[in-house]
């Protein structure tokens, strides 16, 4: 475990819409998650930079900075050493100015703001010739690359999508604005929602609907260490959740439904399924393509044939854990699958703490 001081970034800079599309803040800006980082970190012994000296377990701005420039600089003028980025990252992000200057515990900025993007991460993804699921962007109006929503029954067409389908956000969060559909007029009805809402922006995605069994896969960086304690060459994952109880298809938000409601750590006779290889392999590599710098998600879906496709690369998983009052039930899908294989929701942080980088 490092021994630099840590200190935890929340979300206080919102999202800057990129190119039409706009990634929602979330309430809170991830403030629980980070206490409950701080929090656990703190109980084992790792010197953890907080904004007040003795910070309440249940008040969680107490133990996280915002992501401001002034957030960060006061962060350091505390002792901070190591930045644990929270938050969403892109761009421009005041982060930037300090890169080279402290450990960080999370991405590059202008990766985040890259692979941020669902469809283009999943086109990149496809044509390293890893198994994705299919989808199309949809607009008003068409142009390069976007289809119009009057040509809408074309573009399913010519997609090889098929009905259901899922409508979503390209910069979403979570379940965020996800809707599966089960016919032409409920499609463009929840396409012209969205739309209209303009609460993503002005371009949606249109993606096939994989109705097999769904999991969700955390890589690990290079550097960090495994549960036993061995160091490998390259990104390695964590066992695979399996996720169920959708609502209509779609996994419902953590925030109204505790993942430990309807997840589960794959069972260890599974792990030598070849597809459940395969498509670890393909997590793996996944990783490896998008340069992750800390630890990512994956969710990924059977198709027909039992093949698992990709379908949601998330740069900046859920790491909330229990440990503060009220918040027994916070696991996240990470540390179910950390857990498993003997790892606390502690150890888990303390491994992303040991892969800073600077």
């Amino acid at each position: 475990m490092t021994r630099n001081a840590v200190a935890i970034l929340f979300q206080a800079v919102p999202p800057p819409v990129i190119d039409g599309l706009r990634k929602d803040a979330k309430p809170g800006g991830y403030s629980d998650g980070g206490a409950d980082i701080a929090f656990a970190l703190q109980g084992r012994g790792q010197q953890v930079v907080t904004p007040v000296a003795q910070p309440d377990p249940a008040v969680a701005l107490e133990w996280v900075f915002p992501d401001t420039a002034e957030g960060i600089a006061r962060a350091r003028a505390s002792g901070a050493t190591t930045l644990w980025a929270n938050t969403v990252l892109f761009g421009g992000h005041p982060l930037e100015a300090v890169l080279g200057e402290v450990g960080i515990v999370g991405q590059l900025p202008a990766a985040m703001q890259a692979w941020d993007d669902k469809f283009e991460t999943n086109r990149s993804l496809a044509r390293a010739g890893l198994p994705v699921a299919r989808s199309f962007l949809l607009s008003r109006t068409a142009r390069e690359g976007v289809r119009a929503l009057a040509d809408l029954e074309a573009a399913v067409s010519e997609g090889g999508l098929g009905l259901p389908a899922i409508v979503k956000p390209v910069r979403g969060r979570g379940s965020q604005g996800v809707t599966r559909v089960r016919d032409m007029a409920a499609l463009g009805h929840a396409a012209e929602k969205l739309l209209d809402e303009g609460r993503f922006g002005d371009t949606l995605m249109v993606e096939e609907y994989l109705d097999g069994e769904e999991v969700t896969v955390t890589v690990m960086p290079p550097a960090s260490p495994r549960p036993d304690g061995t160091a490998g060459p390259g990104h390695w994952a964590l066992r695979p959740v399996r996720r169920f109880d959708q609502r209509d298809g779609v996994a419902p938000y953590n925030g109204d439904v505790p993942v430990t409601a309807n997840s589960v750590a794959m069972e260890e006779g599974r792990l030598s399924d070849p597809d459940v290889i395969a498509m670890i392999a393909a997590c793996v590599e996944a990783a490896r393509l998008v340069e992750a710098r800390a630890a990512i998600r994956i969710d990924c879906r059977q198709d027909p044939t039992g093949m698992f496709r990709l379908f949601d690369l998330n740069m900046k998983p859920n790491m909330t854990g229990p440990g503060r009052p009220g918040r027994a039930d916070q696991d996240s899908l990470s540390a179910i699958a950390a857990r498993v294989d003997g790892w606390s929701y502690p150890d888990l942080l303390e491994a992303m703490c040991a892969a800073a980088w600077r």
